[in-house]
């Protein structure tokens, strides 16, 4: 019953990694291995060893999907905000490059936001992506 009131208020909950792989290895690279993934009602994200991939089931059936991806070697900003009192929500918001040269002079960059309910503990993920976002940076700028 929790996990379909977070993904009414907009929050994603924790699948297990068994979970994960019944339902989407068919989006994965060869030896593309899952760490952890959420589920907000109809709509997933993993996170795997080299990507973000985020699932959108589309429609009123949902059979419609449309897969996108970041790559974890794109992330360069990672930002956290914790939940407070009321109907607050935890974010964790990703700023990465799209452009397919990352060292070139027209950088082209986006963020995507995460909401998490309440009470999910966001820090372990935030240090995970923000040790991955620190490690691109000074590749990116040595």
């Amino acid at each position: 019953m929790a996990g379909i009131l977070n993904g009414l208020f907009g929050n994603y909950s924790e699948l297990s990694i068994q979970e994960l792989s019944r339902q989407y290895s068919a989006y994965l690279m060869p030896n593309e291995q899952i760490q952890t993934g959420f589920r907000l009602i109809r709509d997933t994200f993993i996170v795997t060893d080299s990507r973000i991939v985020l699932i959108d089931h589309q429609g009123v059936t949902g059979k419609k999907t449309r897969v996108a991806s970041i790559d974890l070697d794109s992330i360069y900003e990672v930002t956290m905000e914790t939940a407070g009192t009321g109907f607050d929500d935890s974010e964790l918001t990703i700023h990465y490059i799209t452009s397919p040269y990352y060292k070139s002079n027209d950088v082209k960059t986006r963020s995507y936001k995460f909401e998490f309910g309440k009470k999910f503990n966001l820090q372990p993920f935030y240090v995970a992506i923000l040790s991955i976002a620190h490690q691109n940076l000074k590749r990116l700028n040595a």
